[in-house]
């Protein structure tokens, strides 16, 4: 997998632990002017780096945005190119990929990034991953079987 890192929104970047609300996570892509229209094949990963936790029963919701100020709105005036389902605290283990999709094709407005919505109660901890990549990350690391014993 190919990793740049102008298209990297989050490095293990921690989860917002405020109440249930709309968060900026991590860094935005600056299209350097009028927009971005997306023609090419890019991917928006996001994978938890590290187990979320809460005081309750929370949800973390990840929206891939776009909007003309750097300070990405999370008053709903940002423009959602994607959204995952809201996920589940207990779901959001160590290693575990929110989403693998293929960027959606349209214009983007200056500024592009990664708004987190928490819903029902804080995150306590967690972290994540996020960016965009030309290739997806598909290869797992398995043992090697080919000495095993067959019983």
């Amino acid at each position: 997998m190919i990793m740049d890192k102008l298209t990297q929104f989050c490095d293990a970047v921690a989860l917002n632990t405020g109440g249930a609300g709309s968060y900026l996570l991590g860094d935005v892509y600056d299209t350097g002017g009028d927009g971005w229209n997306i023609a090419d094949d890019l991917w928006l990963v996001i994978i938890a780096s590290t187990t979320a936790t809460s005081g309750g029963s929370a949800t973390g919701q990840f929206h891939l945005a776009s909007d003309a100020q750097a300070a990405i709105a999370t008053d709903g005036s940002a423009t959602y190119h994607f959204s995952t389902s809201a996920i589940p605290v207990a779901t959001l283990a160590a290693g575990y990929r929110a989403c693998a999709v293929r960027v959606p094709a349209g214009t983007y407005e200056r500024y592009v990034g990664i708004l987190q919505t928490t819903g029902t109660a804080a995150f306590t901890a967690g972290a994540v991953h996020a960016f965009l990549t030309i290739d997806v990350p598909n290869w797992v690391a398995m043992p090697d079987a080919a000495n095993a014993s067959i019983v």
